[in-house]
C-alpha cells in the first residue's frame, strides 16, 4: 500500500460558505481545513461523461474541487439515463459536457467546470491535459485508455481508471513518474497489449449494471480526493475488483514492468490513421468507399434508392430505437467459426451486388463486420457514427450552449 504526499498545495483560506458547506470535511483527520484548501486548489480533468465520469463529477464536485474538466464528444441518449446521473430527461440531445456542467453548477456554484467537448487524439491530448492535477479516465475505448496513460506519463501527473462490464468493475490509480522512492506503474504495465477487437463487448452489447457505475465511479472520486489530500493511502500499485453480484472487492498487487521502456512521445501513424487504434487492432478505414456518412444515407433513403441497410445491433437495441426497412444480424453472428461465413453468404444474397450499409449504435461494431465482409467480397460501407450520429442528424443542429 502506497501512502503519497499532497498532490496539490494549498489554495486561500476557506470564506464563511465554505467552511459551512465542507463542515463535515473539516472534521475529518487527513482532510481538514488544509485539505479543503488543497481541493479548493485542484484541477482535475474527468474524460468522460457517462456511466463512470457521471459520479465522479458530482461527488469532486460536492468535495470542492476547485476545476473540474469535462471530456466528451457525445450527446446525452435516452439509453445514457440508466447510469449517467450526472444528465436527466431534460439534457437528451444536448452536450453531455453543457448537461455535466450544469449539474454541477446545482451542486456546488464555487466549482468551475471547463468543458472539452471533443473527442482526445494524439494531436489534441497533450495540450488538453496540461494544466491538470491529475486525470480520471471513465472512458470505455482501449484506444483512449492507451491515449490518456501515454499523456500522463509524458506529463508526470497520475491517473485514476476505472472499467465496468456487466457486474464487474476495476479500479487503480497509475502514474508513471511518482515521488522519489515510490514505483511507478501505468497501464501499460497492467495491460501491455490491448485485447483482440471484439473481444471485450461495449455496454451496448454486453450490459452494465447501472448502478454498479456509481459504486466505481465514487471509488475514482474517493481515490482523486486522497491524491490531492494526501489522505490515506493510494491505490497505486494495487488493482481494486469489484463483483457485484457477490458484494467482494479482491485487490491484485500490480508492479512496474522491467522490460518496458518509459514512454516518452505519443504514438504516431501514417495516412491519416489514428495510431491508438491502429495499436488496438482497429486500423484506419480502408481507402474507397468504405465508409457511409449519416448525412449520404439520409440521401440516399430521400431519392428512391431504397438502400440496403444492415443493422448489427443486438435485438433489444432494435426494438428500443429501429431503423425502418434494415434487415437485423447481430454482430455476435460475424464472430464466431461456421457462424460468420453462414451470415456473410446471407448478406451477399441479400446484397446481389448492391452496396451494404452496415449500421450499429455508435460506429465500432459495424466497422468490424464491414471489415469482415469486404474481406469476403462484399461492398460494405460502415455507417459512421451509427444510430447515435443518425439521431443527431434526423434532430439537426444541436442547440448553442
Amino acid at each position: 500500500m502506497t501512502a503519497l504526499a499532497p498532490l496539490v498545495a494549498p489554495g486561500a483560506e476557506l470564506g464563511t460558505a465554505e467552511l459551512a458547506r465542507y463542515a463535515r470535511h473539516l472534521a475529518l483527520p487527513g482532510v481538514g481545513p488544509l485539505g479543503q484548501r488543497r481541493l479548493a486548489n485542484a484541477r482535475v480533468l474527468v474524460v468522460g461523461a457517462g456511466g463512470l465520469g457521471s459520479p465522479a463529477l458530482l461527488y469532486l464536485a460536492a468535495a470542492g474541487v476547485g476545476t473540474l474538466g469535462v471530456v466528451d464528444d457525445d450527446v446525452v441518449e435516452v439509453s445514457n439515463l440508466q447510469r449517467q446521473v450526472v444528465h436527466g430527461v431534460s439534457d437528451v440531445g444536448r452536450r453531455k459536457t453543457a448537461s455535466a456542467r450544469d449539474a454541477v453548477a446545482e451542486v456546488n456554484p464555487h466549482v468551475t467546470v471547463v468543458e472539452h467537448p471533443e473527442r482526445l487524439t494524439p494531436s489534441t491530448v497533450l495540450d488538453v491535459l496540461s494544466g491538470y492535477d491529475l486525470v480520471l479516465d471513465g472512458t470505455d475505448s482501449f484506444a483512449t485508455r492507451y491515449l490518456v496513460s501515454d499523456a500522463a506519463e509524458i506529463l508526470g501527473i497520475p491517473c485514476v481508471w476505472g472499467a465496468i462490464y456487466r457486474f464487474t468493475g476495476q479500479v487503480s490509480t497509475f502514474w508513471g513518474a511518482p515521488p522519489a522512492g515510490v514505483p511507478g506503474v501505468t497501464y501499460r504495465d497492467v495491460f501491455p497489449v490491448p485485447p483482440p477487437p471484439g473481444a471485450s463487448p461495449d455496454c451496448a452489447t454486453g450490459g452494465v449494471l447501472g448502478a454498479m457505475c456509481g459504486t466505481v465511479g465514487s471509488v475514482m472520486a474517493t481515490e482523486a480526493i486522497k491524491l490531492v489530500t494526501g489522505a490515506g493511502e493510494s491505490l497505486l500499485g494495487r488493482l481494486a475488483v469489484y463483483d457485484a453480484l457477490a458484494l467482494t472487492w479482491r485487490q491484485l498487487a500490480v508492479a512496474p514492468d522491467p522490460a518496458r521502456d518509459p514512454v516518452t512521445a505519443l504514438l504516431t501513424g501514417s495516412g491519416g490513421a489514428d495510431p491508438y487504434a491502429v495499436f488496438c487492432g482497429l486500423g484506419p478505414v480502408p481507402a474507397g468507399a468504405a465508409e457511409t456518412a449519416v448525412g449520404e444515407l439520409a440521401a440516399l433513403r430521400a431519392d428512391g434508392s431504397a438502400p440496403l441497410v444492415l443493422d448489427v445491433r443486438e435485438p433489444w437495441e432494435v426494438e428500443a430505437a429501429p431503423f425502418p426497412g434494415a434487415r437485423v444480424v447481430p454482430s455476435g453472428r460475424f464472430t464466431g467459426a461456421g457462424t460468420s461465413e453462414r451470415a456473410a453468404e446471407d448478406v451477399a444474397a441479400w446484397a446481389a451486388g448492391r452496396p451494404v450499409h452496415v449500421l450499429c449504435q455508435a460506429g465500432a461494431r459495424s466497422a468490424r463486420v464491414a471489415g469482415l465482409l469486404r474481406e469476403a467480397g462484399i461492398d460494405a460501407r460502415s455507417v459512421a457514427g451509427g444510430m447515435a450520429a443518425w439521431a443527431v442528424h434526423a434532430a439537426g443542429p444541436v442547440p448553442g450552449e
